[in-house]
């Protein structure tokens, strides 16, 4: 009995990737079929006849605006140079050349630990590119963030490369806008450049760049 079912159930798996014109045989549904509502389906369970509903009366739209340096407020949903850290198209780039935000301890704590959480990993705590994956042997390197080539880059270009990848999402690292919003975004750029500063001045020029004893600017361990 044991045998005759091994080999049925053996049997069963070789049928897999046949073609034929009947439906195949189906052990596991593999959540092909869902029991859910897709946007603006008919539905005859709603009056209106519709999947999509309206929010209830009084619902009122929120969202968080970015505050720049100078005060201006940017939400999220303007084509603000803020929002897009510049513009990439057939006719060149118009990058943001610096941080449009305020930058303090604060900016600079919450982009040290969005920095450690998204890139780390990759490019190390301290921007070396010795990241856990570049030392693991995987066959993947992470670029250093003191390198000549990006020490130039528009904080924008840095933004952007944060946000939808290098090379604007072509190039090996993928973006990180689903995990980091806008003002994470630029706080991880403030950070990278804290970072920077720091193989490049001293604690006294730190100390006038940001305002603060050096010992209270965020830094890699």
């Amino acid at each position: 009995m044991f045998v005759a079912l091994v080999g049925l159930v053996i049997g069963l798996f070789g049928l897999r990737g046949d073609l034929g014109r009947k439906p195949p045989l189906e052990v596991f549904a593999d959540m092909d079929r869902q029991p859910k509502l897709r946007p603006a389906e008919p539905n005859r369970f709603f009056a209106n006849g519709s999947s999509s509903q309206l929010p209830v009366e009084g619902t009122v739209a929120r969202s968080e605006p970015l505050v720049l340096a100078d005060g201006t407020e940017v939400y999220p949903f303007e084509g603000h140079d803020a929002n897009t850290g510049g513009t990439v198209n057939a006719k060149g780039t118009n990058y943001v050349a610096t941080l449009p935000i305020a930058v303090d301890a604060a900016v600079l704590a919450r982009g040290r630990e969005r920095y450690d959480i998204t890139c780390a990993i990759c490019h190390g705590r301290a921007g070396d590119g010795q990241g856990v994956v570049s030392t693991l042997g995987v066959g993947m390197s992470a670029a250093s963030l003191h390198d000549a080539s990006i020490l130039k880059m528009p904080d924008g270009q840095l933004y952007r490369t944060i946000a939808f990848g290098s090379k604007e999402g072509q190039g090996v690292m993928k973006g990180y806008k689903t995990q980091l919003n806008v003002a994470d975004r630029w706080a991880v750029v403030a950070y990278v450049r804290a970072l920077q500063y720091s193989r490049l001045v001293g604690p006294e020029e730190l100390k006038e760049i940001y305002g603060k004893e050096p010992d209270s600017v965020p830094a890699a361990e």
